[in-house]
C-alpha cells in the first residue's frame, strides 16, 4: 500500500512538472495585514516650507539613548526638509515655545500615560496642545518611536545597512489629534543581517546583539555565554580522569560528544565555571545559555534514561539541569535569565506537565529547521527526516500531523517565556532560491498567538543567500508586527533595491517559484539542489524571459547589480538541473558554467553552500561538474 501511494504521488508530481495539471501563479499570498497610514484631518506642521518653530526637547538628565534619539530626529529633519531644529534640555526651553518632547520629561507627565502598562519597547506618538511627544516605555522604546515616526510620517526607509532612502519634503506634518500607541509583537527580536551595526539594528527595532551592550541605542539583550556552551562549562579536558561526566553511548562507551546532565558533580562543575564567567564578564550581560554540542550522542546512562522515561522525553534531563543551574546561581545573579536549547533530541517537550521551567529559565526552540517552510506550519507536518527515496513524493501528498507546531505549543505551556531560534535559508545550497516567503507571516503569527515571547536569532545573517536582503527586511518587519502587510513591504523594498521598473518582474518570479515549489515539493533548511521544485519547460522559459526583462529594465547601476545577483539563484538552479544553455548536449556547456562561476565571484558570492567556499577556478572541471559540486 505504501509503495502504491508513493507511485500515485510520483505521478501527480510528474503531471504538475510537465504542466498537465495547472499551478495557480496568479493568487500567491504572502499573508494578509495592514500598514499604518497617517490620517491628517487637522494639520499640525512640525516643519512648513522648510522652516520650523519647534525645538527638540529632552530631560535634563537624559541618558545616552535619549541623546541618540534626539540627535537622530534632528539629523533626519534636516535631511528631509532642510530645517535645523535645536536640541535643548527641558530647563532650557522658553515658556510657551513649541516643542517635540523626546522621552520622559516633566511636561510628558501631563499626558497621563501609564507607561508601566506598555509592552516592552512600546511607545506613544501623541500630539497635545500643539506639541508633539515621542514617549517610550523606556529609553529604547523612545528611540524606536523616533524611527517609527520617521518611517510612517516621513517615508524614511532603511532597507539594508547600505541602502537608506530619505525623501525630500519641505513639510513635516502630523494630526493635532494624534494619539497612537505602538507595541511590538515579540519582546525579544534579533536579525543581524550582513553589514549590520548597532545603529542599523536599532533602526530595524531589533534588540538582541548577544555580546554588545549598545548603550547609546538603549542596550541590547546580551549573553555571558551563548550557543554551544557545555564544552566550556564542563570542559572536555575532564574526560581523561572523569569519563563518567560525559555521555554514555548505546554501546556502553563514554564520549565527549555530550555531557551526562544527571551526574551531580557535573552540575557543581558547570555552576562553578559559570560563576567565574558571570563575575568576569566585561559587559552588562543578563543571560547565560546551556547549549549542547551539535550531535545526537546524548547520554544513555541508567540515571538519564530513567529521567527520559519518567518525564516522557530526552529534553527532561536538560530542563531539570537548567532549573538546578539557575537555582544555584540565582541568589548571586538575581536578574539573570537562564536559557537552554530545545534542539535535536531535546526538541520534544516532556509529556509530564508537572515538569516546568523555573520563571527565570527559558527554552530556545530550534525545531523549525526540521519543518517544511513553504507550507503552513500548522497544516503541514512534513519533516526533512522523511525525505528519503520515494517517500519524498508520498510525503508531499500524505496527511501529516503538525508535530513541530504542537511541540512549540507545549513548550509555551510549561515555560513562562520561550524564544525561537529560526532558520530562514537553505544551508546546503544557499545560492538557490529558498521558498519560504509565503509562510514567514503565518509562522510568526502562530508563534505569537501561542505565546512565544522572542525571536532570538535568524540564520540569514552572515550568508550571501538568495534574496536574503529582502528576506531579512521582511523578517524584521514581522518580528515587530506579525500582522503587517508583507506584500506592501516586499514591493516597497524591491522598488528601491531592484528598481521600480524591474521590481514587478522579480515579484512575478517570486510568485511563480513559490507556487511551483509548493505544488511539487516541500522546502527544508537543508535541501539538496534537486529539491527546489520541478518546472514544466514552458514555465522555465517564462522565468528566463522575466529575468531578461528585469535585467533590461531602466534602473541604476547599483540596482542592476542587485538584479544580477538575484538572477544567479535561477541560473544556479538551471545549471544544476542541466537545463537550457547548461544542457549536457550543448557543446558550450563548459563555457556557460565558467561564466556562471565568474558571475558568482564578481557579485561577491564566494560560496554556493553555507559550509564551504567555492574552489579556485583551475580546480573545477566545468563540463563534467555542476555548480552544487563547487564546494
Amino acid at each position: 500500500m505504501k509503495f502504491f501511494k508513493a507511485i500515485i504521488a510520483f505521478i501527480q508530481v510528474v503531471l504538475l512538472s510537465f504542466g498537465l495539471i495547472p499551478v495557480d501563479y496568479d493568487n500567491v499570498s504572502y499573508g494578509e495585514g495592514t500598514v499604518y497610514v497617517p490620517e491628517i484631518t487637522d494639520a499640525l506642521y512640525l516643519v512648513e516650507d522648510g522652516q520650523s518653530a519647534y525645538s527638540i526637547v529632552i530631560a535634563d538628565d537624559a541618558d545616552a539613548c535619549i541623546q541618540t534619539a534626539s540627535d537622530e530626529l534632528q539629523a533626519y529633519f534636516a535631511k528631509i526638509s532642510g530645517a535645523d531644529l535645536p536640541v535643548v534640555t527641558e530647563s532650557q526651553l522658553a515658556d510657551g515655545a513649541k516643542a517635540i518632547f523626546v522621552g520622559e520629561t516633566v511636561s510628558s507627565a501631563a499626558l497621563g500615560k501609564d507607561l508601566d502598562t506598555v509592552f516592552e519597547d512600546g511607545f506613544y506618538l501623541t500630539a497635545y496642545e500643539d506639541n508633539f511627544y515621542i514617549l517610550g516605555e523606556d529609553s529604547r522604546g523612545t528611540l524606536y518611536g523616533v524611527y517609527t515616526f520617521l518611517e510612517d510620517f516621513c517615508g524614511v526607509r532603511w532597507f539594508t545597512p547600505e541602502l537608506e532612502v530619505v525623501p525630500e519634503n519641505a513639510d513635516i506634518v502630523i494630526d493635532k489629534a494624534l494619539d497612537r500607541l505602538v507595541e511590538p509583537s515579540f519582546a525579544v527580536r534579533r536579525n543581524s543581517c550582513m553589514g549590520s551595526s548597532d545603529a542599523y539594528r536599532a533602526k530595524m527595532k531589533t534588540n538582541v546583539s548577544f555580546y554588545y551592550e549598545a548603550e547609546e541605542f538603549g542596550g541590547a539583550m546580551t549573553f555571558v555565554l551563548w550557543d554551544v556552551t557545555l564544552d566550556r562549562l564542563v570542559p572536555d579536558s575532564l574526560f581523561a580522569e572523569h569519563p563518567e561526566y560525559f555521555a554514555q553511548l548505546e554501546d556502553g562507551s563514554r564520549s565527549t560528544d555530550h555531557v551526562c546532565l544527571s551526574h551531580p558533580e557535573v552540575l557543581e562543575i558547570a555552576v562553578s565555571n559559570a560563576r567565574e564567567y558571570m563575575r568576569n564578564c566585561k559587559y552588562s550581560a543578563d543571560h547565560i545559555h546551556i547549549g549542547q554540542k551539535d550531535n545526537s550522542n546524548y547520554c544513555r546512562c541508567d540515571t538519564c534514561t530513567a529521567l527520559y522515561e519518567q518525564y516522557g522525553a530526552v529534553s527532561a534531563a536538560t530542563l531539570l539541569f537548567t532549573n538546578a543551574f539557575a537555582d544555584a546561581l540565582d541568589e548571586e545573579f538575581p536578574n539573570f535569565t537562564f536559557t537552554f536549547y530545545s534542539y535535536g533530541e531535546t526538541e520534544t517537550p516532556p509529556t509530564d506537565a508537572s515538569l516546568r521551567c523555573n520563571d527565570n529559565v527559558v527554552p530556545v526552540l530550534c525545531g523549525l529547521h526540521h519543518a517544511c517552510r513553504n507550507h503552513p506550519l500548522t497544516e503541514c507536518g512534513a519533516t526533512d527526516l522523511q525525505q528519503q527515496g520515494l517517500d519524498e513524493f508520498m510525503n508531499l501528498y500524505a496527511e501529516h500531523e503538525p508535530q513541530i507546531a504542537r511541540d512549540h505549543l507545549v513548550w509555551t505551556q510549561i515555560a513562562d517565556r520561550t524564544y525561537i531560534y529560526d532558520y530562514t535559508i537553505n544551508f546546503l545550497f544557499s545560492a538557490q532560491f529558498f521558498s519560504n516567503f509565503t509562510t514567514l507571516q503565518s509562522t510568526m503569527q502562530y508563534m505569537h498567538d501561542i505565546g512565544i515571547t522572542g525571536y532570538v536569532y535568524n540564520c540569514g545573517d552572515g550568508h550571501t543567500a538568495a534574496f536574503n536582503e529582502l528576506r531579512n527586511y521582511l523578517l524584521c518587519k514581522l518580528q515587530w508586527d506579525v500582522n503587517t502587510d508583507v506584500e506592501y513591504h516586499m514591493m516597497d523594498f524591491m522598488n528601491a533595491y531592484y528598481g521600480a521598473e524591474a521590481a514587478p518582474y522579480i515579484k512575478e518570479i517570486l510568485d511563480i517559484q513559490s507556487a511551483q515549489i509548493a505544488a511539487t515539493a516541500h522546502s527544508f533548511d537543508f535541501d539538496w539542489h534537486y529539491q527546489s521544485g520541478y518546472y514544466p519547460v514552458h514555465t522555465a522559459v517564462k522565468l528566463d524571459c522575466l529575468w531578461d526583462n528585469a535585467l533590461a529594465a531602466d534602473i541604476t547601476a547599483e540596482q542592476l547589480f542587485n538584479v544580477e545577483t538575484a538572477n544567479l539563484s535561477w541560473e544556479f538552479f538551471k545549471a544544476n538541473q542541466c537545463l537550457n544553455e547548461y544542457n549536457v548536449a550543448n557543446p558550450l556547456r563548459a563555457k556557460e558554467n565558467e561564466k556562471l562561476y565568474d558571475a558568482f565571484k564578481s557579485h561577491g558570492i564566494d560560496r554556493v553552500s553555507s559550509f564551504s567556499f567555492i574552489p579556485e577556478k583551475e580546480d573545477i572541471d566545468f563540463f563534467f561538474t555542476r555548480p552544487y559540486q563547487w564546494e
